[in-house]
């Protein structure tokens, strides 16, 4: 049977996340306009920065639980790579769907809003009530992927 938009971008999404350094959690995020891909983007290091993966996760050597204190980690999230990318090429995403394999954390939920993304399709749970708060007063349009 073929797939709806949604679960055609959701199964390439789940392709960007293997891209992932992070030791703990592989995430993708894919932005998408009129049916067309914008950018792309996985957590990982900054550019010409080393990997957790080559050399170790700082949050597990710190005992930090998911969900909390972000400034200690090397990577950046994979939707503030695909906007960041957006931003790097001009290309505009006011008005845009944002697919990601997990719940955005907060930090990212602002600048999804920011950003002018409008709908918003993801996967999974993320421990950061605040995300889906922040998500709905703006008014962000709220898919939980499920394929059944």
């Amino acid at each position: 049977m073929r797939p709806s938009w949604d679960e055609y971008f959701m199964e390439i999404v789940d392709l960007v996340k293997e891209r992932s350094t992070c030791l703990r959690r592989k995430v993708g995020a894919l932005i998408v306009k009129d049916r067309n891909i914008l950018t792309t983007g996985y957590n990982g290091s900054p550019r010409n920065c080393a990997h957790c993966v080559d050399i170790g996760c700082l949050r597990q050597q710190l005992k930090i639980p998911s969900g909390e204190r972000h400034e200690l980690c090397r990577a950046s999230h994979a939707e503030q790579n695909a906007i960041v990318q957006a931003a790097m090429h001009g290309i505009s995403i006011k008005g845009s769907t944002m697919y990601i394999t997990c719940q955005p954390c907060s930090i990212c939920s602002k600048m999804i809003i920011n950003a002018g993304i409008v709908r918003l399709v993801f996967k999974g749970e993320y421990p950061d009530s605040l995300s889906i708060q922040l998500l709905q007063e703006a008014g962000i349009e709220l898919i939980h992927f499920d394929k059944k």
